[in-house]
C-alpha cells in the first residue's frame, strides 16, 4: 500500500537529519595489515537497528585509510569496514581527530589506538572482555567434563567470580568516566534485578510480581537525553524488546505505552523523533489485524506541525488524510451505511441486513484473485446460511454485465450489490485499494475483523456460531 512508504522512507531522512553537527570537521586514520590496495574501506555507524555508510576511502602510499570531513560526526559506535566485510568497532564522540592501527590476525589484541582516551578505553575493555571469554570456556570445559564433584563446585565458583569482575569492571567505568559514551552503553545493557515476590494475603507468593517489577523498572538506566544512544546497538533493541514482548499486543496498552515512551524521549530532540518514527513506523506497516489503530494514535498525537518538525508540510498532509481513512474503520467502529443498486435495479441498505453477523465482500469479477476466493465465500455461505450470518457483497467493477454474468454462473445468492456510476463512496470509505477485500460486523454493524482472508472468516465463524466448519481454503495469491 502506497501509504505505507510514507514512514519506510523517512529512516533515511531521519537520519541525514541526525547527521548535522558542529563544523570542527573530523580526520579518523586507519591502519589495517595486510592493505587492501585500490579497494574502498568504509566508515559505517549503528542507527537503530541498520548501519549506515558514513564515509569510504582507499588505502594511501603508506596503507593509511584516512576518513576526514569539514563537519563533526555525531557522537556513537562506528564500524571500520574492510573489503571482504570484517569490521571493528569504535567510538567517535568528542575526540574526532586520532587514530587506530591493527591487523585482520587479531583486530582487538593488536590495536594500537593514537590520540583517542575513548578508543584506548574501549579497547582496553575488549581485551580484558576477550581474556575473560577465554577463563569462562576453560571452565565451561571442565564443567562439561568434571574430574570430580568438588572440581565441579569449585569451576562453578570460579564463573560466579568470573561474572563480577566483569561487573564489577563496568561498575568501576561508569564511576571513573560518567561522561563517556561506553558508560551509558553498560547502562543501558543491564537488566533490572528483580527482588524476590512479596507474599499475598493468602500466604503464596505473588506470582505476578516479577513481570510487572522488571517491566516497571526496564528503563531505569536508559538515558533517553542521550542521543549517542541511538548509533548503539543498545537504544534499538531495548526499545523493541519494550513495546513488543513487555507490552500487551493490544492497541489500547500499546497506545498508553507509546505515550510513555515518547514522553521520556522529549528529553532529546533527536532521540524524541526516533521513537516517534520507529513506533509510528511499526504499526503503520503491523501485518497484524488492528494495530493501525496504534498508527492512527500515534499519527494525530505527534504528526503535527509543531512537534514533527523534521516533516514537511506536504508528508504532514498525506499522513493526516491517511488518518482520516482509516480511523473510521478501526475494529470496534460502526461502518458508514452503504446503499447500492441490486442487480435488479433495487437499492439495498446495508443497515437494513438484519443478522447477529454481517460479511462485507468487495470483489471485482475480473481480479483473478477474486475469481479463486469468492467461491470459497459461497462455500462457506451454504454452510452457514441461516445460521445468522449474510453477506452484503459490493462489486468494485463498473461493467455490470460481467457482474452479472460471474453471479449467474458461480450461483451467488447472497446481496449482490454495484455502484456502475461510480456514485458511491465505499472505495474510500472502507480503504479498498485491492479486492478481494473481507470484513465481519457484528449485529451493530461494528466491525469484528477486517480485511481478513476466507479461511480465518470461516475460523472466527466457527467459534461464534458454535459450529463446524470444514473444507474452506485460502486461495494462494498471484505472484507480483
Amino acid at each position: 500500500m502506497k501509504y505505507k512508504l510514507l514512514f519506510a522512507f523517512s529512516i533515511a531522512m531521519l537520519f541525514g537529519y541526525a547527521g548535522i553537527a558542529a563544523a570542527d570537521g573530523y580526520q579518523i586514520k586507519v591502519k589495517i595489515t595486510p592493505v587492501e590496495k585500490d579497494s574502498l574501506y568504509y566508515l559505517a555507524n549503528y542507527f537503530g537497528e541498520k548501519q549506515y555508510i558514513q564515509d569510504s576511502a582507499k588505502a594511501d602510499a603508506s596503507g593509511w585509510v584516512v576518513f576526514k570531513g569539514k563537519e563533526k560526526l555525531p557522537g556513537g559506535i562506528y564500524l571500520f569496514v574492510i573489503p571482504s566485510k570484517k569490521y571493528f568497532e569504535l567510538i567517535v564522540d568528542k575526540e574526532q581527530n586520532f587514530s587506530l592501527e591493527t591487523d585482520t590476525a587479531d583486530m582487538v589484541k593488536h590495536m594500537v589506538v593514537k590520540n583517542s582516551d575513548d578508543n584506548q578505553k574501549f579497547y582496553n575493555y575488549l581485551q580484558f572482555i576477550v581474556d575473560k571469554q577465554k577463563e569462562a570456556e576453560d571452565l565451561q570445559a571442565q564443567l562439561k567434563n568434571p574430574k570430580s564433584k568438588q572440581d565441579s563446585i569449585a569451576a562453578q565458583e570460579k564463573m560466579v567470580a568470573l561474572g563480577k569482575s566483569v561487573t564489577d569492571y563496568k561498575t568501576k567505568y561508569i564511576d571513573d568516566y560518567p561522561d563517556f559514551l561506553l558508560s551509558n552503553v553498560f547502562k543501558t545493557s543491564q537488566e533490572p534485578q528483580v527482588p524476590e515476590a512479596p507474599l499475598l494475603p493468602d500466604g503464596n507468593k505473588d506470582s505476578t510480581f516479577a513481570y510487572r517489577y522488571y517491566k516497571a523498572h526496564y528503563f531505569d538506566n536508559v538515558d533517553f537525553s542521550d542521543a549517542r544512544l541511538l548509533r548503539t546497538p543498545l537504544f534499538h533493541t531495548k526499545l523493541e524488546t519494550y513495546i513488543k514482548k513487555l507490552v500487551l499486543q493490544i492497541p489500547d496498552s500499546i497506545n498508553k505505552e507509546a505515550d510513555m515512551l515518547v514522553a521520556k524521549a522529549r528529553a532529546n530532540p533527536e532521540v524524541f523523533k526516533y521513537v516517534v518514527w520507529y513506533l509510528t513506523n511499526t504499526y503503520e506497516t503491523s501485518n497484524i489485524m488492528g494495530m493501525d489503530a496504534v498508527f492512527v494514535h500515534m499519527a494525530k498525537t505527534y504528526y503535527t506541525k509543531d512537534q514533527a518538525t523534521w516533516v514537511d508540510s506536504t508528508t504532514l498532509y498525506k499522513i493526516q488524510e491517511r488518518v482520516k481513512v482509516l480511523e473510521p474503520i478501526l475494529i470496534g467502529k460502526k461502518v458508514q451505511n452503504v446503499i447500492l443498486q441490486d442487480t435488479s435495479g433495487n437499492y439495498r441498505a446495508l443497515y437494513n441486513v438484519k443478522a447477529p453477523y454481517t460479511v462485507l465482500l468487495f470483489w471485482d469479477p475480473d481480479c483473478g484473485h477474486c475469481q479463486k476466493v469468492v467461491p470459497e465465500v459461497k462455500k462457506l455461505y451454504d454452510i452457514v446460511k441461516g445460521k445468522g450470518v449474510e453477506i452484503y457483497a459490493l462489486c468494485t467493477e463498473t461493467e455490470m454485465e460481467k457482474w452479472k454474468k460471474f453471479i449467474r454462473e458461480k450461483k451467488l445468492d447472497w446481496i449482490n450489490v454495484g455502484d456502475p456510476k461510480y456514485q458511491n463512496n465505499f472505495r474510500y470509505e472502507f480503504d479498498i485499494t485491492s479486492t478481494p477485500q473481507i470484513f465481519l460486523l457484528d449485529a451493530n454493524k461494528e466491525i469484528i475483523a477486517k480485511k481478513i482472508d476466507v479461511g480465518v472468516l470461516a475460523d472466527m465463524l466457527s467459534k461464534k456460531l458454535n459450529m463446524k466448519i470444514e473444507g474452506i481454503v485460502n486461495p494462494e495469491k498471484p505472484a507480483h
